[in-house]
């Protein structure tokens, strides 16, 4: 299967370099990045959308200040994400942190204007995988709240669904999840404010973004405009006029990335345009479309999932006259992204910096110059009770990343009377018992060379004999433990939840709701100044 691009490129690796260069760690780079990117001025008609678009938003000098500087030489560091509910998880308001940190930073070395901005990822019709939010409960326990699919319409871009009475509910039921205190009071507050009955999904999501970030300045823009389609039309039609060469260089950097070792983040449709067609109107079902060529060499195009047929020349006539009944696919967005702003660099997490892996041919087919691709902060938060108890049980945070058996055997166990300790076990093992074992086995190897092997085999199966009793026992002695038993459960809920990172799995309100907006904000932003807005670790955060 390969392993994951992203993992080598974070690390450095030369092995990534040869598919997206690692340039977002080299001040020089950054520096001659924002000058090229302020060199682009930015397309009138994105400005007046985005005028439009900040001026429905909480009010914000600062957002309104770096407004104005687009319409001069500024650059734009970009991040974006689905439209989840109540925020959505961690990582989406993770991100949008990162991108106010690589901004600033930016700006300050290379004295280029630099702006963060949050696209809103609205053109997706995966209503599942924005619908629900989930927060820690009073008891510790996982609480997720799942808005209900009232549409009818599974194929209908976010950009148009709103939200449904239901949604009164699910405020009322975070209220009964979260700890009851001033945090709690002010986030359901603000998400009150704003996810109300009747207003859509994207607005709402917008709203709460810019509230939460407008002391930063953050932009938010949501690409379902017309203007905006309009703009990006000349992208659709060659990605339709050269779908056969498009695919032949994609089909080419997925043979490529496979001898390097690497695996396919986004899977190539055999025959697809790499934009999806919105059926009927701007606001239909949105279907991907595959070429088919009849035996006289008429070209049509299948709308995938779907028994309709339509075209060459339907395609393009529609896309002339109505370019907003077409959306990106997840390998085009960021063509589009660079196509429409000045971008000095984007900031995603590991799924995307995989697909950038796979984009490269793209950005030459199209004429485009690469931004930065620069990865999101990963923030891991442990308040001071779960502190106390990882310091009790001898653990650090990130040992709650670790197999069951490999976390049990860090244990620091109270142990019974008369009972021996594993660590001891281990030492007395390493120290004594495996130079023993080495000498034992050193002396049957010089005897006869083919009793080489087996001397060693029998070494090492003694060893990792040795090694598994100890780790069993060790095991037992905490499963016999009740008290330290719940704590390890606790911590795992708090965490690394069913083996989930923290950030991916709990949703904004889950913290906002217990070290309040302002404070988890301050905690993040703080964080980075201190550890560097290009950190690739995970950061701790100890509120």
């Amino acid at each position: 299967m390969g392993r994951a691009f992203s993992n080598s490129y974070l690390a450095g690796e030369p092995a990534a370099h040869a598919f997206f260069a690692s340039r977002f760690r080299d001040p020089a780079e950054r520096i001659a990045g924002a000058r090229l990117a302020a060199g682009r001025p930015t397309p009138l008609a994105v400005l007046q959308v985005l005028r439009e678009q900040q001026a429905s938003l909480p009010p914000s000098p600062a957002r309104q200040a770096n407004l104005d500087a687009l319409a001069g030489k500024t650059a734009v560091v970009v991040t974006g994400q689905q439209i989840g509910l109540f925020l959505g998880p961690l990582y989406a308001f993770y991100k949008a942190a990162s991108a106010i940190a690589v901004a600033r930073a930016i700006e300050a070395e290379s004295g280029v204007r630099c702006v963060p901005l949050f696209w809103l990822q609205t053109e997706d019709h995966d209503f599942a995988e924005i619908s629900s939010c989930t927060v820690a409960g009073r008891d510790s326990q996982p609480v997720r709240l799942v808005l209900r699919d009232e549409s009818g319409d599974e194929r209908a871009s976010v950009a148009y669904r709103t939200l449904p009475a239901q949604v009164s509910e699910l405020l009322d039921g975070l209220v009964e999840a979260l700890e009851p205190g001033p945090a709690a009071e002010e986030t359901v507050a603000l998400l009150r404010a704003h996810y109300q009955p009747g207003r859509s999904m994207a607005a709402a999501f917008a709203q709460v973004m810019a509230a939460v970030f407008a002391e930063e300045g953050l932009l938010v823009f949501n690409p379902r405009d017309a203007r905006i389609a309009e703009l990006a039309a000349p992208v659709y039609r060659t990605c339709v006029e050269d779908c056969e060469t498009i695919e032949a260089l994609l089909h080419n950097r997925r043979d490529a990335l496979a001898a390097a070792g690497f695996k396919e983040q986004v899977a190539v449709r055999e025959r697809g345009a790499l934009v999806f067609f919105h059926r009927g109107s701007a606001t239909g079902p949105r279907f991907r479309i595959q070429r088919k060529v009849n035996d006289t060499g008429e070209v049509s195009w299948a709308l995938a999932g779907g028994a309709e047929v339509v075209r060459h020349e339907d395609i393009l006539r529609t896309l002339a006259a109505e370019p907003l009944r077409f959306s990106t696919s997840a390998l085009l967005r960021p063509i589009v992204q660079d196509v429409l702003l000045p971008t000095v660099a984007y900031v995603g997490g590991p799924g995307e910096i995989n697909y950038f892996a796979q984009v490269g041919p793209l950005y030459e087919h199209f004429g485009l110059a690469p931004p930065l691709l620069v990865p999101r902060a990963r923030f891991r938060c442990a308040d001071a009770r779960t502190r106390r108890w990882l310091g009790q049980l001898g653990l650090a945070a990130a040992d709650l990343s670790l197999p069951k058996d490999e976390l049990r055997a860090r244990l620091t166990v109270p142990l019974p009377e008369g009972a021996a300790d594993p660590k001891q076990l281990r030492a007395l093992v390493e120290s004594q018992i495996v130079p023993a074992l080495d000498r034992i086995t050193a002396r049957v190897a010089a005897a006869d060379v083919h009793l080489q092997r087996p001397a060693r085999r029998t070494r090492d199966s003694l060893a990792r004999g040795l090694e598994r009793l100890i780790a069993r026992y060790a095991r037992i002695l905490v499963e016999r433990d009740e008290t330290i038993l719940g704590r390890i459960r606790r911590l795992e809920l708090a965490l690394n939840p069913e083996g989930v990172a923290q950030e991916r799995y709990y949703s904004w309100p889950s913290l906002a709701g217990h070290h309040g907006i302002l404070g988890l904000k301050r905690l993040v932003l703080e964080k980075l100044q201190i550890a560097g807005a290009f950190v690739t670790d995970v950061q701790d955060l100890q509120p």
